[in-house]
């Protein structure tokens, strides 16, 4: 039976919707019926094979998921919606390191071309992970498609997704940034800085992402760390060490921006840029991969883990 479904699934039109409502019908009843930590629990013995200790964690991804149920705060709401982090940013470390703003609006029927600039801009939601859309020329767009996207898109409230609770309360809008770009229409290395009580100890950068994806971690010397952290597939890990890169010139003022960021939370991640002799600030995330990629050596997910203290 499982067989033809799949022959179906993979074989025709019909086949495939009702494979997909199917699953989709699933998904709604687990993210609407289950309690947050038993949705949690059974993500993390389908990824990980092994029941999630919550009582007693030790590994960074047992510490991600138990901050997931358990350090829920208002300044966490504040600091995921990509558009009221802004203020937080400013009022931190100033604003010279935000990305300027060229967009922002509740109602999706503003995302008209009337509405943007004339230079290469990103568009994207306040209040999920979706990414977001790349316009560099706006007579380019298909301006009826992309509202009919972020129409559907402020509609969904992605705590759903993930029971990650920061993204509950927040009020979905599109908003719009100026697109780091150099002359040579190259977008810069997205620095991710994964820190533990206000201190850096990973510094996560993804290599090709869209050719050849590769995911390098160093330490704050900028030394290669001897392990990956990923999703897996075949037994292998998806994003596995990539060519080596050039340490950012401001690595140092990246490392002083991203522990006063975190300084608050038992751990961040705080994504930056380092483009034509600046730093900018790209967003903050509390439960990097929902606490669902794999960290291998294993000993490396306790080493990590043993950092936060509950």
């Amino acid at each position: 039976m499982l067989k033809f479904a799949r022959y179906l699934y993979h074989n025709t039109w019909v086949g495939k919707k009702v494979v997909d409502a199917i699953f989709d019908l699933h998904h709604f009843y687990r993210s609407r019926f289950l309690d947050d930590a038993t949705f949690l629990k059974q993500n993390f013995k389908k990824r990980f094979g092994r029941t999630l200790d919550l009582d007693n964690p030790k590994t960074l991804n047992e510490k991600i998921n138990w901050l997931m149920l358990h350090d829920r705060t208002s300044l966490h709401t504040k600091c995921a919606d990509k558009f009221e982090v802004r203020d937080f940013v400013k009022e931190t470390i100033g604003d010279q390191y935000l990305i300027p703003l060229v967009f922002q609006s509740y109602n999706p029927k503003d995302v008209i071309p009337s509405n943007f600039p004339d230079f290469p801009f990103i568009i994207k939601a306040n209040h999920d992970s979706s990414g977001g859309i790349i316009v560099k020329d706006v007579t380019a767009v298909d301006w009826k498609k992309t509202q009919k996207h972020f129409k559907n898109l402020l509609k969904k409230n992605y705590y759903y997704s993930s029971k990650e609770w920061q993204y509950k309360n927040i009020k979905p809008c599109v908003i719009a940034e100026k697109l780091l770009v150099n002359e040579a229409g190259e977008i810069p290395f997205d620095y991710k800085l994964h820190c533990f009580h206000g201190k850096v100890e990973v510094i996560q950068v993804d290599i090709d992402r869209y050719t050849n994806h590769k995911r390098n971690l160093y330490d704050t010397a900028w030394n290669l760390l001897p392990f990956t952290w990923s999703l897996w597939k075949d037994g292998e890990p998806l994003w596995n060490n990539g060519r080596d890169i050039e340490k950012p010139k401001n690595l140092d003022e990246m490392l002083q921006v991203a522990e006063k960021l975190s300084e608050t939370f038992r751990y961040a991640r705080i994504d930056l840029y380092d483009f034509e002799d600046k730093v900018y600030f790209g967003e903050i995330t509390f439960h990097h991969g929902s606490g669902l990629e794999t960290i291998y050596p294993e000993a490396w997910d306790y080493t990590l883990g043993a950092k936060i203290n509950l």
